[in-house]
């Protein structure tokens, strides 16, 4: 059984015949202990406090019966791990896209307009949880008050909390027709309107993050935690 946000995305598993619906992770309507295992990938980094990653993965853990197992898979600051870069990194666009990138990636964007309901008491506990894992060699710098930094597609990343620009090909134009958007210099309005870039939050977790808030949890243990091609994961036991 799958869920998601997006009803969009439910609607295509529909199509092709997989059971699915719309939800929130941070509430899903099925009955503790009703499943063997729950995967969770590509979802918690979009969580905007340290409280909310937190309720995300008790929530996880509820759906869990004893015994039971979670894989969670979360964006990790570190894409060069080991003298290896990720595949992130490795998959560089043409250079038409590298320019839309660095156009996108120069402004900021007010905090305050993206996160509207963040608490300076969830700001206070990500500081701290920062703060306790700079021994661990991650050099990030928590975030300022009012701005988050956009992020540069298929670069490394100089902040744990950003906005990713997202591109969206074609978007103003009509079913059937075809757009040239190469008529339009980069980002200017017309290119803009045929191919928007939408921002996402991300919260990219630096190594040792992501054990220790499923480690603040009584209900589950770390079975596993590894890295995997820029990501960290790890697999949780319900106690």
């Amino acid at each position: 059984v799958g869920c998601d946000r997006s009803k969009n995305l439910v609607d295509i598993c529909g199509e092709k015949n997989l059971e699915a619906f719309v939800c929130d992770a941070l509430s899903v309507p099925m009955r503790s202990g009703s499943c063997d295992a729950c995967i969770s990938i590509a979802v918690i980094h979009h969580f905007s406090t340290g409280e909310r990653r937190l309720a995300t993965i008790r929530e996880l853990a509820r759906l869990l019966r004893p015994g039971g197992t979670a894989l969670i898979y979360v964006w990790a600051m570190e894409q060069e791990y080991k003298n290896q870069k990720s595949k992130y990194l490795k998959e560089k666009n043409d250079s038409k896209e590298k320019e839309e990138e660095i156009n996108t990636g120069t402004a900021q964007r007010p905090l305050s307009d993206q996160l509207p309901d963040s608490s300076s008491q969830d700001s206070a506990c990500s500081d701290r949880l920062l703060s306790d894992l700079k021994d661990k060699g991650c050099g990030a710098k928590p975030i300022a008050d009012t701005t988050l930094p956009i992020h540069t597609n298929r670069t490394s990343f100089h902040s744990q909390d950003l906005l990713v620009p997202w591109h969206l090909k074609g978007g103003s134009k009509k079913k059937g027709e075809s757009v040239d958007t190469g008529l339009f210099p980069v980002g200017s309005k017309e290119s803009q309107e045929l191919s928007p870039v939408f921002h996402r939050y991300y919260h990219v977790f630096c190594e040792g993050e992501l054990e220790a808030v499923c480690r603040s949890l009584d209900c589950v243990r770390v079975q596993r935690s590894y890295y995997d091609q820029g990501n960290w994961c790890v697999v949780l036991e319900k106690l």
